[in-house]
């Protein structure tokens, strides 16, 4: 499964799906921000299954939904549609993109630098 891609309703449903583990229809729906139709998610939830991004399981009279793809895989594979679309292949512009972001806690910036070391050292091995 080398592409993923989500349009931004299934990328909310799975963003429920990836921090709760699983979900029936009734639940992915309470945990979305907008209110869908029942309908709505179910069906959502069915275009997820049949592209291969969620299974479900019995749980009753109701179907428990379960992430096949992790959010690792999914955020690499949009990242290089944004860097592609974007920043026109460029990795570093995408990177001062991110660090540009004056939110950034020193924290997480640390953690970036440290990660960027770490690479570097990969690259020198």
């Amino acid at each position: 499964m080398d592409e993923i891609s989500f349009t931004p309703r299934e990328l909310d449903v799975m963003s429920i799906l990836w921090r709760a583990g699983s979900g029936t229809v009734t639940e992915v729906r309470e945990g979305l921000d907008e209110e869908l139709a029942y309908t709505s998610v179910l069906s959502a939830l069915q275009t997820l299954e049949e592209k291969g991004f969620v299974r479900h399981e019995s749980e009753g009279r109701a179907y428990r939904y379960f992430p096949t793809v992790e959010p690792e895989n999914a955020g690499r594979s949009a990242l290089a549609r944004i860097r592609e679309a974007v920043f026109g292949g460029s990795a570093e512009l995408l990177f001062a993109q991110l660090v540009s972001d004056r939110r950034l806690k020193r924290e997480e910036l640390e953690r970036m630098r440290r990660l960027l070391a770490q690479r570097l050292d990969e690259e020198e091995s």
